[in-house]
């Protein structure tokens, strides 16, 4: 391919336009220049309050989003050549290593520990720009603090007090917080032409249309959906609509099958025990009588507090949902459940709706969600996805046999390296 722009010594500069077209190298030096007029800098570089006030992202993110293009220069400016081979790495790069450089985005004292302080600073700037905040408040601590109570600290530096987050402690916190793998994997790309990066799309928080419950009734914050929508695609984080609610429908098993049997796409159910833990699961398909699991591997169990995590499917078996009504057989359980084996799932809620249990599960590669393994639900609250026109289209032409989509699923979960080996 052609390059238009003036030989350079740098092979990473070199490597890195290899992976633009001809009209996206264009495109980006357009950028540049534009990003540099408005820094006043003859054209040559950008300023720091003109890059940031173009991602969006102020704080201490913002300037080691900076420090990291400029390759810790310090010298305050970014070139042509930085922005070409942060781009190429960061948007075009293999997967490895846009996971580095999103880790690298961690260290926001650039001490080289990744601690927990350099982390906290990280998510209070996210949460803002997501959720937002008065000058001065700090609103999200809760959020800050469960997401915190995900990650590990496993790396100990000599002379240095404060534990640090290992490169591999990075991927596996990213794993159940896609959000936050999201967001980090997102600050160069804008969402839109000629628009600053406040809309991007891994900022969508779905409406929450809770037919006039008082708000501090409800599980389902704002943070909590955006932290399950980090496992959905766009298209299902326009509209959560409120279906079910103990405190306002009663905790009775019956009137939650009625109270969701008008409605055929995927639900948020929550569950807040009397232990205080607060999970629940993700079900793709409609809760309908079935003797056996079915479902497909869309859905997913989550926790929300006191830490924040979601649990895909590994592959290891389709026993994905559960939702058995008047059977009775001691075989099949009454009620509604996700993953593990019958008596031993990984999430279970008997049709009296006032026990259930949650076990460690190989179907999600979930711990036991709560305290203990046997749980007493205090609240229970089913939230529907709305899905609109062609997205309706699209889930009736899906429906087949479990066993088909179970076989569609795990195809591609091996065509991604993410299907496990054993059954």
């Amino acid at each position: 391919m052609g390059n238009a722009q003036s030989p350079s010594s740098d092979p990473r500069f070199v490597s890195a336009t290899r992976a633009f077209t001809q009209k996206e190298l264009e495109d980006l030096k357009a950028l540049f220049v534009s990003l540099a007029a408005q820094s006043q800098s003859n054209a040559q570089y950008v300023s720091p309050s003109v890059f940031k006030e173009y991602i969006g992202i102020h704080g201490p993110l913002g300037d080691r989003m900076f420090d990291v293009i400029t390759r810790n220069r310090n010298d305050e400016r970014l070139t042509f050549e930085d922005l070409v081979i942060a781009k190429g790495t960061y948007e075009k790069g293999t997967k490895d290593e846009i996971e580095e450089f999103s880790y690298r985005l961690l260290d926001v004292t650039g001490d080289g520990i990744f601690g927990r302080s350099d982390v906290e600073a990280v998510l209070i700037v996210m949460l803002d720009e997501i959720l937002g905040s008065e000058p001065g408040s700090n609103p999200h601590q809760e959020i800050v603090s469960i997401f915190l109570n995900a990650a590990n600290f496993s790396e100990s530096r000599e002379g240095c007090a404060e534990s640090s987050m290992s490169f591999e402690d990075f991927r596996k916190w990213c794993a159940v917080l896609p959000s936050v793998r999201k967001y980090l994997g997102s600050l160069l790309s804008p969402s839109g032409p000629g628009v600053l990066y406040a809309g991007r799309p891994c900022s969508q928080v779905p409406q929450l249309l809770e037919q006039s419950m008082e708000s501090n009734l409800l599980l389902l914050k704002k943070e909590y959906a955006w932290h399950i929508g980090g496992a959905l695609s766009q298209e299902e984080l326009d509209e959560w609509k409120l279906l079910y609610h103990s405190a306002l429908n009663g905790q009775s098993f019956n009137t939650f099958m009625g109270s969701i049997s008008n409605d055929d796409g995927p639900t948020v159910l929550i569950i807040k025990d009397k232990e205080g833990y607060v999970y629940g699961g993700y079900a793709s398909q409609p809760w309908e009588r079935h003797a056996d699991f079915y479902g497909d591997m869309k859905s997913f169990l989550f926790q929300l507090y006191p830490r924040a995590s979601i649990f895909r499917p590994t592959a290891a078996n389709n026993n994905l949902q559960w939702c058995a009504v008047n059977f009775s057989s001691a075989s099949i359980p009454n009620g509604i459940g996700f993953g593990g084996r019958v008596n031993h799932f990984g999430l279970f809620l008997s049709a009296n709706f006032d026990q259930g249990h949650t076990f460690a599960s190989t179907t999600f590669g979930s711990p036991c969600l709560s305290r203990t393994s046997q749980i007493c639900p205090e609240v229970i609250e089913c939230w529907g996805v709305v899905l609109k026109g062609a997205q309706h289209e699209r889930l009736d032409t899906t429906k087949g046999t479990v066993l088909e989509r179970f076989k569609e699923d795990r195809h591609m979960l091996n065509m991604v390296g993410l299907a496990n080996s054993s059954e």
